[in-house]
């Protein structure tokens, strides 16, 4: 199978932009050897902006029933005009009927040839008398219009003749072009003696009247009249829905176009772009509403992205600085054994047992970079159980309380041994606030103080650990949870640790259903608060940890 290829030219008529499409040749499961391009200039169709769509739209629905309304409104004018003509022309002739019987009756003594002339006094109106003998007693044409031949026309004969007859007979006699020619509606009634319904028929009557006068008003002319004025009147109000189509297209595309522009500088990098909602509560004013929100929320994501970004390379960072600095060690005490650099048996000792603090160092890191992946996964099973948090702080300063002794710091336990108890792993808790205890003394001068308290709430327990250290700075406390982040209190030469500590104390924290916040005052002090859920009456009062399943429990108040 082939296929040509070419290339195509398009250049939007708007905008003036060019493009080419090819045009070339292939063919399925054979190879050829390359076909000559040709080019092949086309023009795409011009776009019409929404604007200019909603303002022809209801143009067009306007003018279809502007012109359906002209169109019914007329054909209703000529209609009623039409049968009033017709019905008055009715009544003219049942008139004259009635005037030329009284006149044969009464005064021709019952003889057409004492009939005075009826013609001459009706205007351009035709009127047609003939008696039973088909003599006509009126002049043949009217005296301003002419017929279409000097007797009287085949039609108006015939409606004569059935008139006569006793039928009414109505209908139209068409002219010529000629103005002059007589042309319009007639009617033919009989005339019966003294002009009783049943009495015995003397002659007929015709009365025609003319659709068009030479000179003076026309009847016909009046509906002309109307139509103009009816297709006025169209004009005046598509002219109106124009101006209000147009208005009303320009509001509902003014929020549209600060949507797209503002999108378009979204496109362009600026997430800060917001467009301000109309004053109406519609879809478009809810369109802007989330739009705005929309904004909002990826103006967030795109700054939690690039933060997370720079984390991420002061995270590399960071455990290269880390990983740098023992090995370099290793490498120069090992190098140095290798040589026989030192060669007292003393100071190789010694040698020795740097390498393996610089080693143990490595492994402490990658055991809390593995701790924290654990942690931050999922894939740490949590032994949880009810937990007394005042007699596992006790434990816990009977082992440390010395060491914060020989560095002048005193360390109070504040939780109170009615303390409600919580539902937590006690390792991990341990590993709590051995880490922020730790981290307290850490940067806590001479003489200051370490003080672990807690208060009872709704459903959680509230824990914290407050010391009267350096404090940290504002801009560095938002970020104390971060991995490898080392705010200027935590990267002192003698205590600066791998900078996983308070994430991991985080991630444990998490991992139980609990909160974590940090508040500090610069140079007055640092208070770690954190949350733990507070263990069932049922479970503390009847029931053991080796009867039930304390998970169950945990995740109610998780």
């Amino acid at each position: 199978m082939k296929k040509d290829v070419e290339v195509r030219h398009n250049k939007d008529e708007d905008d003036g932009e060019v493009t080419w499409e090819p045009l070339g040749r292939e063919s399925g499961g054979q190879s050829h050897p390359p076909t000559p391009v040709t080019f092949m200039a086309t023009r795409a169709r011009p776009v019409f902006n929404l604007r200019l769509k909603l303002v022809l739209s209801y143009l067009g629905v306007a003018l279809g029933a502007i012109l359906l309304l002209v169109i019914v409104v007329s054909l209703a004018v000529q209609n009623y005009f039409f049968s009033a003509q017709q019905k008055e022309l009715q009544t003219n002739a049942e008139y004259l009927a009635q005037q030329v019987e009284q006149v044969y009756s009464t005064q021709a003594g019952r003889s057409w040839a004492n009939v005075p002339p009826l013609g001459g006094i009706f205007g351009p109106n035709l009127l047609v008398v003939i008696d039973k003998n088909l003599i006509l007693h009126t002049p043949s044409r009217p005296p301003l219009l002419s017929l279409n031949d000097t007797n009287l026309p085949e039609a108006l004969k015939q409606a004569l003749v059935q008139a006569l007859q006793g039928q009414e007979v109505e209908g139209t006699l068409q002219g010529s072009p000629d103005s002059d020619t007589f042309s319009g509606q007639y009617i033919s009634v009989p005339l019966r003696l003294e002009g009783l319904p049943n009495g015995q028929i003397i002659g007929a009557l015709l009365l025609a009247q003319p659709n068009q006068y030479p000179r003076g008003f026309s009847p016909y002319a009046f509906l002309a009249n109307v139509d103009q004025a009816i297709l006025i009147a169209g004009v005046i109000i598509a002219i109106i829905v124009v101006i209000f189509s147009l208005m009303l297209a320009r509001r509902f595309t003014r929020p549209l176009e600060s949507l797209t522009v503002a999108a378009e500088h979204m496109k362009g990098g600026n997430y800060a772009q917001r467009v301000t909602p109309p004053k109406s509560q519609d879809e478009l004013g809810r369109l802007a509403l989330t739009f705005n929100a929309m904004a909002d929320t990826i103006e967030a994501d795109v700054t939690e992205l690039r933060h997370q970004e720079q984390l991420r390379r002061d995270m590399i960072a960071n455990i290269a600085h880390d990983l740098v600095t023992p090995l370099t060690a290793i490498q120069g005490f090992s190098e140095a054994l290798a040589d026989e650099v030192i060669s007292e048996p003393k100071a190789r000792q010694e040698t020795a047992l740097l390498i393996g603090r610089e080693v143990q160092r490595l492994r402490r890191l990658v055991s809390d970079m593995q701790r924290m992946t654990s942690l931050e996964s999922g894939y740490v099973q949590l032994d949880i159980a009810p937990l007394n948090l005042h007699e596992l702080l006790d434990e816990l300063l009977s082992v440390i309380g010395p060491e914060c002794e020989q560095a002048g710091i005193t360390v109070h336990n504040e939780i109170a041994p009615t303390t409600p108890l919580v539902l937590a792993d006690s390792d991990r808790i341990t590993q709590v606030l051995l880490n922020l205890i730790d981290n307290a003394r850490n940067h806590t001068p001479v003489g200051g103080k370490i003080i672990i308290g807690a208060q009872v709430g709704d459903r959680f327990l509230t824990v914290w650990v407050s010391d009267t250290g350096t404090g940290i700075v504002p801009a560095d406390l938002p970020y104390i949870f971060e991995r490898f982040y080392r705010a200027d209190r935590a990267r002192t030469g003698s205590t600066a640790g791998s900078g996983l500590g308070l994430s991991i104390v985080k991630a444990i924290i998490t991992s139980h259903g609990g909160t974590i916040r940090a508040e500090s005052t610069p140079n007055q002090g640092t208070t770690i608060l954190f949350t733990l859920p507070l263990a069932p009456e049922e479970l503390t009062d009847s029931e053991t940890p080796q009867n039930i399943d304390p998970m169950t429990h945990f995740r109610e108040y998780a």
